[in-house]
Protein backbone atom coordinates (compact mmCIF):
# COMPACT_ATOMS: atom_id res chain seq x y z
CA UNK A 1 0.00 0.00 0.00
CA UNK A 2 1.09 3.56 -0.06
CA UNK A 3 1.25 5.88 3.05
CA UNK A 4 3.41 9.44 3.57
CA UNK A 5 6.68 8.88 5.46
CA UNK A 6 8.36 11.80 7.69
CA UNK A 7 12.35 11.87 6.91
CA UNK A 8 13.34 15.43 7.86
CA UNK A 9 12.30 18.71 8.80
CA UNK A 10 10.23 19.97 5.12
CA UNK A 11 10.71 15.95 4.09
CA UNK A 12 7.71 13.66 3.46
CA UNK A 13 7.14 11.43 0.64
CA UNK A 14 4.84 8.92 -0.03
CA UNK A 15 6.34 5.15 -0.52
CA UNK A 16 5.39 1.87 -0.22
CA UNK A 17 4.60 0.40 3.14
CA UNK A 18 3.29 -3.23 4.11
CA UNK A 19 -0.84 -3.64 4.34
CA UNK A 20 -1.96 -3.67 7.74
CA UNK A 21 -3.37 -6.87 9.44
CA UNK A 22 -5.09 -7.21 12.08
CA UNK A 23 -2.76 -7.89 15.08
CA UNK A 24 -5.14 -7.88 17.97
CA UNK A 25 -8.45 -9.46 18.75
CA UNK A 26 -9.95 -5.56 19.30
CA UNK A 27 -8.49 -4.72 15.68
CA UNK A 28 -10.14 -3.30 12.89
CA UNK A 29 -8.42 -2.32 9.34
CA UNK A 30 -10.02 0.23 7.67
CA UNK A 31 -9.63 1.67 4.18
CA UNK A 32 -9.22 4.87 4.08
CA UNK A 33 -11.45 7.39 1.70
CA UNK A 34 -10.44 11.17 2.68
CA UNK A 35 -7.77 12.56 4.84
CA UNK A 36 -5.99 15.27 5.63
CA UNK A 37 -3.12 17.39 7.08
CA UNK A 38 -3.21 18.85 10.36
CA UNK A 39 -1.39 21.99 11.73
CA UNK A 40 0.07 19.89 14.52
CA UNK A 41 1.61 17.73 11.72
CA UNK A 42 3.43 21.24 10.87
CA UNK A 43 5.13 21.19 14.25
CA UNK A 44 7.40 18.24 13.13
CA UNK A 45 7.69 19.15 9.17
CA UNK A 46 8.64 22.62 10.30
CA UNK A 47 11.30 20.79 12.68
CA UNK A 48 9.94 22.31 15.80
CA UNK A 49 9.08 18.63 17.36
CA UNK A 50 11.44 15.73 17.27
CA UNK A 51 9.79 12.86 15.12
CA UNK A 52 11.80 9.51 13.72
CA UNK A 53 12.76 9.04 9.89
CA UNK A 54 11.05 7.18 7.78
CA UNK A 55 7.96 6.88 10.11
CA UNK A 56 4.29 7.10 9.69
CA UNK A 57 2.32 10.42 9.58
CA UNK A 58 -1.48 11.34 9.78
CA UNK A 59 -4.25 10.60 12.48
CA UNK A 60 -7.33 12.05 10.53
CA UNK A 61 -9.08 9.73 8.30
CA UNK A 62 -12.60 8.43 7.64
CA UNK A 63 -13.28 5.29 5.85
CA UNK A 64 -14.64 1.76 4.89
CA UNK A 65 -14.22 -1.29 7.17
CA UNK A 66 -12.00 -3.91 5.74
CA UNK A 67 -11.59 -6.62 8.54
CA UNK A 68 -12.48 -6.72 12.00
CA UNK A 69 -10.77 -8.77 15.16
CA UNK A 70 -12.71 -11.48 16.53
CA UNK A 71 -13.82 -9.22 19.44
CA UNK A 72 -15.34 -6.67 17.57
CA UNK A 73 -19.28 -6.35 18.12
CA UNK A 74 -19.89 -2.74 17.12
CA UNK A 75 -18.87 -2.84 13.37
CA UNK A 76 -18.97 -5.05 10.37
CA UNK A 77 -17.11 -5.19 7.41
CA UNK A 78 -18.59 -2.01 4.96
CA UNK A 79 -19.51 0.12 7.44
CA UNK A 80 -18.47 3.56 6.99
CA UNK A 81 -16.86 5.24 9.78
CA UNK A 82 -15.15 8.29 11.09
CA UNK A 83 -11.95 7.50 13.36
CA UNK A 84 -11.10 10.67 16.45
CA UNK A 85 -7.73 11.05 16.22
CA UNK A 86 -6.94 9.03 19.15
CA UNK A 87 -7.95 5.25 19.55
CA UNK A 88 -9.86 4.33 22.73
CA UNK A 89 -11.74 1.58 24.64
CA UNK A 90 -14.80 3.67 25.68
CA UNK A 91 -14.90 1.72 28.96
CA UNK A 92 -11.69 3.00 31.12
CA UNK A 93 -12.82 5.45 33.76
CA UNK A 94 -11.66 8.24 31.92
CA UNK A 95 -13.64 7.27 29.17
CA UNK A 96 -16.37 7.10 31.25
CA UNK A 97 -15.92 10.25 32.15
CA UNK A 98 -15.74 12.03 28.83
CA UNK A 99 -12.03 11.92 28.82
CA UNK A 100 -11.62 9.69 26.05
CA UNK A 101 -8.36 11.39 24.79
CA UNK A 102 -7.40 10.05 28.31
CA UNK A 103 -8.27 6.55 27.80
CA UNK A 104 -5.91 3.98 30.04
CA UNK A 105 -5.44 1.41 27.39
CA UNK A 106 -6.12 4.16 24.07
CA UNK A 107 -3.17 6.10 22.09
CA UNK A 108 -2.19 8.31 18.84
CA UNK A 109 -1.92 7.05 15.39
CA UNK A 110 0.77 7.11 13.70
CA UNK A 111 3.17 6.47 16.95
CA UNK A 112 3.88 3.27 19.14
CA UNK A 113 3.56 0.40 15.69
CA UNK A 114 0.28 2.46 15.06
CA UNK A 115 -0.55 3.18 11.54
CA UNK A 116 -0.72 7.09 10.30
CA UNK A 117 -3.61 7.81 8.78
CA UNK A 118 -2.52 9.27 5.78
CA UNK A 119 -2.33 6.42 3.73
CA UNK A 120 -4.86 3.92 1.74
CA UNK A 121 -5.29 1.79 4.78
CA UNK A 122 -5.13 1.48 8.95
CA UNK A 123 -4.74 -0.63 11.40
CA UNK A 124 -7.39 0.74 14.35
CA UNK A 125 -6.42 -0.82 17.70
CA UNK A 126 -9.51 -0.47 20.49
CA UNK A 127 -12.40 -0.57 17.12
CA UNK A 128 -15.11 -0.93 19.27
CA UNK A 129 -14.74 2.04 20.91
CA UNK A 130 -12.71 4.27 18.72
CA UNK A 131 -14.31 3.95 15.14
CA UNK A 132 -18.04 6.07 14.69
CA UNK A 133 -20.66 4.62 12.01
CA UNK A 134 -22.34 6.69 9.54
CA UNK A 135 -25.45 5.17 8.92
CA UNK A 136 -26.44 4.22 5.23
CA UNK A 137 -23.00 3.52 4.25
CA UNK A 138 -20.70 5.28 2.24
CA UNK A 139 -22.19 9.08 1.84
CA UNK A 140 -22.12 11.43 -1.43
CA UNK A 141 -19.10 13.09 -1.77
CA UNK A 142 -20.46 16.31 -1.25
CA UNK A 143 -20.59 15.16 2.91
CA UNK A 144 -17.21 13.69 3.16
CA UNK A 145 -15.65 17.21 4.28
CA UNK A 146 -17.89 17.96 7.26
CA UNK A 147 -17.36 13.85 8.11
CA UNK A 148 -13.92 14.17 7.76
CA UNK A 149 -13.77 17.41 10.14
CA UNK A 150 -15.69 15.37 13.10
CA UNK A 151 -12.45 13.24 13.03
CA UNK A 152 -10.02 16.02 14.68
CA UNK A 153 -10.52 19.67 13.87
CA UNK A 154 -13.85 20.80 14.64
CA UNK A 155 -14.02 18.48 17.25
CA UNK A 156 -10.93 20.44 18.86
CA UNK A 157 -12.56 23.94 18.28
CA UNK A 158 -15.73 22.63 19.78
CA UNK A 159 -13.60 21.56 22.81
CA UNK A 160 -12.00 25.13 23.11
CA UNK A 161 -15.43 26.93 22.53
CA UNK A 162 -17.32 24.23 25.46
CA UNK A 163 -14.25 24.50 27.79
CA UNK A 164 -14.17 28.35 27.47
CA UNK A 165 -17.60 28.08 28.86
CA UNK A 166 -19.59 29.58 25.70
CA UNK A 167 -23.89 29.87 26.37
CA UNK A 168 -26.00 31.54 24.50
CA UNK A 169 -26.03 35.62 24.80
CA UNK A 170 -22.25 35.77 25.13
CA UNK A 171 -19.32 37.41 23.59
CA UNK A 172 -16.79 35.11 22.18
CA UNK A 173 -12.91 35.77 21.61
CA UNK A 174 -11.29 33.38 19.08
CA UNK A 175 -7.08 33.52 18.75
CA UNK A 176 -5.73 31.97 16.14
CA UNK A 177 -7.63 31.68 12.57
CA UNK A 178 -6.12 28.16 11.43
CA UNK A 179 -8.40 25.73 10.82
CA UNK A 180 -9.17 24.86 14.31
CA UNK A 181 -9.77 28.75 15.12
CA UNK A 182 -12.25 28.76 12.57
CA UNK A 183 -13.79 25.44 14.20
CA UNK A 184 -14.10 27.57 17.14
CA UNK A 185 -15.72 30.51 15.69
CA UNK A 186 -18.23 27.60 13.87
CA UNK A 187 -18.24 26.35 17.73
CA UNK A 188 -18.94 29.54 19.65
CA UNK A 189 -21.66 30.33 17.15
CA UNK A 190 -23.77 26.86 17.21
CA UNK A 191 -23.88 27.38 21.34
CA UNK A 192 -25.18 30.25 21.12
CA UNK A 193 -22.60 33.14 21.03
CA UNK A 194 -23.99 36.29 20.56
CA UNK A 195 -20.59 37.86 19.25
CA UNK A 196 -17.62 36.31 17.97
CA UNK A 197 -14.51 38.32 17.93
CA UNK A 198 -12.16 36.71 15.26
CA UNK A 199 -8.68 37.37 15.34
CA UNK A 200 -7.19 37.25 11.69
CA UNK A 201 -5.44 39.36 9.11
CA UNK A 202 -5.93 36.80 6.38
CA UNK A 203 -8.46 37.76 3.85
CA UNK A 204 -9.52 34.06 3.04
CA UNK A 205 -9.46 32.90 6.33
CA UNK A 206 -11.52 36.10 7.65
CA UNK A 207 -14.18 34.89 4.53
CA UNK A 208 -14.34 31.57 6.25
CA UNK A 209 -14.92 33.53 10.08
CA UNK A 210 -17.79 35.13 8.49
CA UNK A 211 -19.17 32.38 7.34
CA UNK A 212 -19.22 30.63 10.39
CA UNK A 213 -20.77 33.21 12.14
CA UNK A 214 -18.17 36.01 13.30
CA UNK A 215 -19.02 39.10 13.92
CA UNK A 216 -15.70 41.09 14.16
CA UNK A 217 -12.61 40.94 12.55
CA UNK A 218 -9.81 42.25 14.01
CA UNK A 219 -6.36 42.23 11.71
CA UNK A 220 -3.81 43.04 15.03
CA UNK A 221 -1.70 41.52 17.03
CA UNK A 222 -0.10 41.20 20.04
CA UNK A 223 -0.71 44.57 22.37
CA UNK A 224 -2.60 46.11 19.07
CA UNK A 225 -4.86 43.07 19.44
CA UNK A 226 -5.63 43.38 23.05
CA UNK A 227 -6.36 47.38 22.51
CA UNK A 228 -8.46 46.47 20.16
CA UNK A 229 -10.61 43.51 21.65
CA UNK A 230 -11.20 45.29 24.97
CA UNK A 231 -12.53 48.68 23.13
CA UNK A 232 -14.94 46.12 21.40
CA UNK A 233 -16.24 44.87 24.18
CA UNK A 234 -16.12 48.47 26.23
CA UNK A 235 -13.44 48.10 28.21
CA UNK A 236 -14.92 44.59 29.84
CA UNK A 237 -13.22 41.95 27.63
CA UNK A 238 -14.33 38.42 26.03
CA UNK A 239 -16.64 36.47 28.19
CA UNK A 240 -15.40 33.10 27.12
CA UNK A 241 -11.61 33.15 25.07
CA UNK A 242 -10.40 30.54 22.53
CA UNK A 243 -6.85 30.08 22.18
CA UNK A 244 -6.20 27.51 19.28
CA UNK A 245 -2.70 28.02 17.97
CA UNK A 246 -0.55 27.25 21.44
CA UNK A 247 2.34 30.09 21.17
CA UNK A 248 3.53 32.31 23.46
CA UNK A 249 1.72 34.92 22.30
CA UNK A 250 -1.32 33.62 21.38
CA UNK A 251 -1.21 32.59 24.66
CA UNK A 252 -0.97 35.87 26.30
CA UNK A 253 -3.26 37.80 23.45
CA UNK A 254 -5.90 35.25 25.09
CA UNK A 255 -5.32 35.90 28.81
CA UNK A 256 -5.04 39.34 28.07
CA UNK A 257 -8.48 39.69 26.30
CA UNK A 258 -10.48 37.73 28.91
CA UNK A 259 -13.20 39.17 30.85
CA UNK A 260 -12.02 39.28 34.79
CA UNK A 261 -13.54 35.78 35.82
CA UNK A 262 -14.36 33.86 32.75
CA UNK A 263 -12.28 31.59 31.03
CA UNK A 264 -9.65 30.33 28.64
CA UNK A 265 -10.18 27.05 26.45
CA UNK A 266 -7.03 26.56 24.84
CA UNK A 267 -6.61 23.72 22.39
CA UNK A 268 -3.43 24.94 20.40
CA UNK A 269 -0.85 22.46 21.30
CA UNK A 270 2.00 24.70 23.50
CA UNK A 271 5.18 25.28 22.13
CA UNK A 272 7.26 27.87 24.42
CA UNK A 273 4.29 29.09 27.05
CA UNK A 274 4.64 30.70 30.39
CA UNK A 275 1.82 30.44 31.97
CA UNK A 276 0.63 34.24 32.83
CA UNK A 277 -0.01 33.72 36.29
CA UNK A 278 -0.86 37.30 37.27
CA UNK A 279 -3.56 37.91 35.38
CA UNK A 280 -5.18 34.33 35.93
CA UNK A 281 -4.70 35.82 40.02
CA UNK A 282 -6.08 39.16 39.63
CA UNK A 283 -8.72 38.79 36.78
CA UNK A 284 -9.62 35.02 38.35
CA UNK A 285 -9.34 33.91 34.83
CA UNK A 286 -9.39 30.43 34.62
CA UNK A 287 -8.07 27.76 32.16
CA UNK A 288 -9.20 24.91 30.79
CA UNK A 289 -9.08 22.64 27.45
CA UNK A 290 -6.67 20.78 26.30
CA UNK A 291 -6.77 17.74 24.54
CA UNK A 292 -9.79 17.33 22.67
CA UNK A 293 -11.62 14.22 23.64
CA UNK A 294 -12.94 13.75 20.12
CA UNK A 295 -14.80 10.21 20.47
CA UNK A 296 -16.74 11.51 23.02
CA UNK A 297 -17.90 14.71 20.90
CA UNK A 298 -18.12 13.03 17.85
CA UNK A 299 -22.17 11.05 17.81
CA UNK A 300 -23.49 14.55 18.63
CA UNK A 301 -21.72 16.52 16.64
CA UNK A 302 -22.40 13.59 13.75
CA UNK A 303 -25.90 13.97 14.30
CA UNK A 304 -25.83 17.63 13.30
CA UNK A 305 -23.92 17.04 10.30
CA UNK A 306 -26.16 14.14 9.19
CA UNK A 307 -29.34 16.77 9.95
CA UNK A 308 -27.60 19.45 7.95
CA UNK A 309 -27.63 21.89 10.73
CA UNK A 310 -23.76 21.66 11.08
CA UNK A 311 -21.24 22.36 7.78
CA UNK A 312 -17.45 22.37 9.39
CA UNK A 313 -15.47 21.01 6.09
CA UNK A 314 -15.49 24.80 4.79
CA UNK A 315 -12.10 24.83 6.61
CA UNK A 316 -11.01 22.51 3.87
CA UNK A 317 -9.54 25.10 1.07
CA UNK A 318 -7.75 22.41 -0.93
CA UNK A 319 -7.78 18.63 -2.34
CA UNK A 320 -5.59 16.46 -3.36
CA UNK A 321 -4.83 13.12 -4.06
CA UNK A 322 -2.86 10.74 -1.94
CA UNK A 323 0.44 11.40 -4.19
CA UNK A 324 1.01 15.36 -4.21
CA UNK A 325 0.50 14.58 -0.51
CA UNK A 326 4.16 16.34 -0.08
CA UNK A 327 2.21 19.17 -2.04
CA UNK A 328 -0.43 20.09 0.54
CA UNK A 329 2.01 19.97 3.52
CA UNK A 330 4.04 23.12 1.49
CA UNK A 331 1.01 25.00 1.03
CA UNK A 332 0.09 24.57 4.35
CA UNK A 333 3.16 25.12 5.67
CA UNK A 334 3.31 28.67 3.77
CA UNK A 335 -0.27 29.30 4.46
CA UNK A 336 -1.28 29.02 0.75
CA UNK A 337 -4.21 26.94 2.20
CA UNK A 338 -6.17 26.66 5.44
CA UNK A 339 -6.09 23.16 5.78
CA UNK A 340 -5.70 20.30 2.80
CA UNK A 341 -8.09 17.27 2.22
CA UNK A 342 -6.80 14.13 0.55
CA UNK A 343 -8.73 12.29 -1.37
CA UNK A 344 -7.51 8.58 -1.30
CA UNK A 345 -10.40 6.00 -2.43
Amino acid sequence: MRALLFHAAGSVSVDDVPDPVIEASTDAVVRVVSTCVCGSDLWYYRGESDRAPGSRIGHEFVGVVEAVGTDVGTLRVGDFVVAPFMYSDGTCPHCVHGVTSACLHGGYFAAKGVDGGQGQFVRVPQADGTLVVVPGGRPDDALLPHLLALSDVYCTGYHAAVSAGVVPGSTVAVVGDGAVGLSGVLAAKRLGAERVIALSRNPARQAVALEFGATDLVEARGADAVETVIELTGGVGADATLECVGTAEAFSTAFAVARPGSRVGFVGMPHGIEFPIGIAFFNNVGLAGGLAPARHYLPTLLEEVLDGVLRPGSVFDLTVGLEQLPDAYAAMDERRAIKAMVSVS
